[in-house]
């Protein structure tokens, strides 16, 4: 087996873990007229009509597993997943939509389930299907802000490097429905809101921009994330306006702790990061390998995460004996401050950057991949890479460090392969779940 192949077995591993579609067998079941939910029970008899609606990249498989458990039962449903995200639903209807940058399609499935949701009453179950880039699907911007407002805000905001945190209290001000304001939306219903998080500490308020979740930003955080990146005077005039209103306290604020809506609302997070990597510990062992979870928090921008896993690459075979082996293991979320022209994604600029810190490290290498299938706005997950391809790259004329400079990882890695006959660029299409990203280091004393 090859250390790529061995790589690409312990990823698959971690992704079978948290497979949407077996995540939603785990937490709900139907026995007879009454559907369990985390310990839950909804009596169906109780209610008219089962709803179901839903954005994010793994929201497919987790409508089609649903659709297994209930079937006819439902009456009626509608999910907005990224574009090419689909599964095969019979009852479920789905839209595609644009991501990470919100599109006309993602603004008229939103449209459809709010007023799926407006016309749902306390006979109703609403079931919530919500997993990670839905913040750019699940769209709705305030009345007085346009689509093309929320795009070039939201553009802005992923070129400077801000943190998905930072990044969804500004989507949460300016949105009709995140921030809780969808079971707002809902009430009275009985909203059961299941949950794959692909955000570090899996919080609520955080996953999806929190559309059935109490929200602990405000307007101050919202305008605090645009004066942090100097922001002031080149988002749209009435993006700017609207936040300093709320910050003026003269708009309603997204919805808080204690707030009536959010009653009869259960959230249940039904999969994440940890499941994912304590299954590609398993596998590791499995193949024989020492293994080891070194961390899950994993964020900054992408360049300092390269710096981190290197040093600790090479801490650990200073440590290993002559002919050991051994897993390190990690995930999160890192950033990328958009400087250069290029094109690329948090996956490969980390691991481009990995390859340089890597370049005299003898016996390391990396896979770092989105757990979706995606990294950026291109057709790669993200890349495997060890010291020797900067060697390589530069004997077939190609500068690292010129990619790097102009955040172009995705054409280094593509042009890289092509030149050499390598496979350094990691290429999976949609994997149908989404629980941020991974690296697996392989360390070979």
């Amino acid at each position: 087996m090859t250390k790529n192949s061995t790589l690409i077995d312990i990823f698959n591993a971690a992704l079978a873990a948290v497979d949407p579609y077996q995540a939603m067998l785990k937490y709900v079941r139907l026995e007879q007229d009454v559907l369990w939910v985390a310990g839950t029970k909804y009596e169906l008899n109780h209610y008219n009509e089962i709803v179901v609606v839903g954005a994010g990249k793994a929201t497919a498989r987790m409508a089609l597993a649903l659709e297994s458990i209930l079937g006819a039962r439902i009456n009626s449903g509608l999910i907005i997943v990224k574009d090419g995200y689909t599964a095969p639903l019979n009852i479920i209807q789905q839209i595609e939509a644009a991501h990470p940058v919100p599109s006309q399609a993602g603004l008229a499935g939103t449209k459809k389930i709010l007023r799926m949701t407006h016309q749902a009453d306390d006979q109703t179950l609403l079931i919530c299907l919500i997993s990670g880039g839905a913040s750019a699907l699940l769209i709705a911007p305030s009345a007085d802000i346009t689509l093309a407002d929320k795009q070039q805000v939201t553009s802005q905001l992923l070129k400077t490097g801000a943190s998905i945190e930072e990044l969804n209290a500004v989507r949460k001000h300016l949105s009709q429905v995140k921030g809780g304001r969808l079971a707002q939306a809902a009430f009275p219903a009985s909203v059961v809101s299941l949950i794959l998080s692909d955000v570090i500490g899996d919080r609520l308020d955080v996953i999806a921009s929190g559309p059935t979740a109490e929200d602990k930003s405000t307007y101050a955080d919202a305008w605090a994330v645009i004066e942090k990146y100097q922001l002031q005077n080149l988002i749209p005039e009435p993006v700017a306006r609207h936040l300093q209103q709320g910050l003026a306290g003269k708009l309603e604020e997204s919805i808080k702790a204690g707030d009536a809506c959010l009653r009869k609302v259960q959230n249940v997070i039904v999969g994440g990061l940890n499941q994912a990597l304590a299954a590609a510990k398993d596998k590791s062992l499995q193949l024989g390998f020492k293994a080891e979870i070194i961390m899950a928090d994993l964020q900054g921008e992408a360049r300092d995460a390269a710096r981190l896993l290197a040093d600790k690459a090479r801490a650990t075979l200073g440590k290993m004996k002559p002919g050991e082996c051994c897993i390190l293991l990690s995930g999160g979320e890192t950033t990328v401050t958009v400087k250069g022209a290029g094109m690329g994604g948090r996956n490969q600029e980390l691991a481009l950057a990995f390859l340089l810190e890597a370049e005299w490290i003898q016996g390391v290498t990396l896979l770092s991949a989105g757990s979706d299938g995606s990294d950026g706005d291109n057709d790669a997950a993200g890349a495997i890479v060890n010291g020797h391809i900067a060697i390589k790259s530069r004997q077939l004329e190609l500068s690292p460090e010129r990619y790097l400079a102009d955040n172009d990882s995705y054409h280094f890695f593509r042009e890289f392969d092509q030149r050499s006959g390598g496979n350094a660029h990691f290429i999976t299409g949609p994997t149908g779940t989404n629980v941020m990203d991974i690296q697996i280091l392989l360390l070979e004393k």
